[in-house]
This record gives structure tokens, C-alpha cells and sequence, in this order.
């Protein structure tokens, strides 16, 4: 493909990118994709709590999202689609590899604005949320990252996990009030 065509079809609109990649043309695949990539990757470093495992989730998500294009039945659903595909991928993989996530790895406090003072508060807080994320029951850590670290909805996490909403509330609250317990020293 020449360069011409190439800024052509980015500049073709999302629902005829979808139908051309739905047609199996990778570059407007990759085109349609490229916009939401890194919001991809810093929802499964959240729910993974690395970058490695996060790339895998991000790679069989892209990959499925290839495979299975086809089944979006609205163009502007596409972004909500992915992102429910990066986070369905990300909770398998963390099935799979390690029961506890840990949120050490994307938490970057050095912006240079905060002093020496502020920076070891907040690296403390930090420790203190993680060993505290470490002791919830596996599902009541993703709910809970799902949740308040990737923006998901009631429903979203229930379909993500395979559980009903309530119940999904239900380990949001118990993961909620733990959490401030330990936060607060109150165990």
C-alpha cells in the first residue's frame, strides 16, 4: 500500500475502517485499534499489575478482537468492545499466571512536583493498598480493580467475571470496607 492510499484510509471513518477490516484489511484493522491502544494497555497493566503480563492480555485481546470483529453489530460500540476484550484477557491471564495482583508496578510518583516528604507518604500509601489488595479474596481484588482502577460498570465486571451484578456490588462493598480497615490500621 502506498503512502497515499494509507493516509486515505486513515482518513476514512470508523464504521467504514470496521467494514474494511471486517473484510480482513489489516492496515485498517491496525488504523481502527491505534487510537485506543494505549488506553488498552493501561487497563491490563492495572489489572494485571505488570507490563509483561499486560502485553499478553494486550496481544491475545487484539487478537481476538481480529478474530471476532465480525460480531460488533454497531461501529460505535468499537472502543467499549475492545476495552471489555483487554479486560475479559487480563483476568484470564491473571487466573491463570498468579492469584494477586499487585499494583506496585504502575504506580509512578516521581512527576518532580512533589516533595521528598510527599513522595514517601505516598509511596507508603501505596505499600499499604497493596499489601491490603494482597489479602482480599482473589475475585473481590479484581472486582475492586476492575472497579475503581479501570472505570468498568456494575454490569461490565459481571459480564467480564461471569457473575450477577449484586454480586458484583456485593464484593465491591466487602472489598471496599477492608480495605478502609487496613487503610486505617483498624484490623
Amino acid at each position: 500500500m502506498t503512502e497515499l492510499s494509507n493516509r486515505h484510509l486513515a482518513e476514512l471513518a470508523p464504521s467504514l475502517l470496521l467494514q474494511r477490516a471486517v473484510d480482513g484489511d489489516s492496515q485498517a484493522f491496525r488504523l481502527l485499534v491505534q487510537p485506543y491502544l494505549p488506553m488498552m494497555r493501561a487497563y491490563a497493566i492495572r489489572l494485571t499489575g505488570n507490563s509483561a503480563d499486560a502485553d499478553d492480555a494486550l496481544q491475545d485481546s487484539l487478537l481476538q478482537a481480529w478474530q471476532k470483529l465480525d460480531t460488533l453489530q454497531d461501529p460505535a460500540q468499537f472502543k467499549s468492545w475492545v476495552m471489555k476484550l483487554t479486560g475479559r484477557k487480563s483476568i484470564d491471564l491473571l487466573r491463570k499466571r498468579k492469584p494477586n495482583a499487585d499494583i506496585d508496578d504502575y504506580h509512578h510518583l516521581s512527576d518532580g512536583s512533589a516533595s521528598p516528604e510527599d513522595l514517601a507518604m505516598s509511596r507508603s500509601e501505596i505499600d499499604t493498598l497493596s499489601q491490603a489488595l494482597k489479602k482480599l479474596p482473589v475475585d473481590q481484588q479484581q472486582v475492586w480493580i476492575m472497579r475503581e482502577y479501570g472505570a468498568c460498570s456494575y454490569q461490565e465486571i459481571a459480564q467480564s467475571l461471569g457473575m450477577s451484578t449484586p454480586s458484583v456490588r456485593g464484593k465491591l462493598a466487602r472489598a471496599r470496607a477492608t480495605l478502609l480497615e487496613e487503610m486505617e490500621g483498624k484490623n
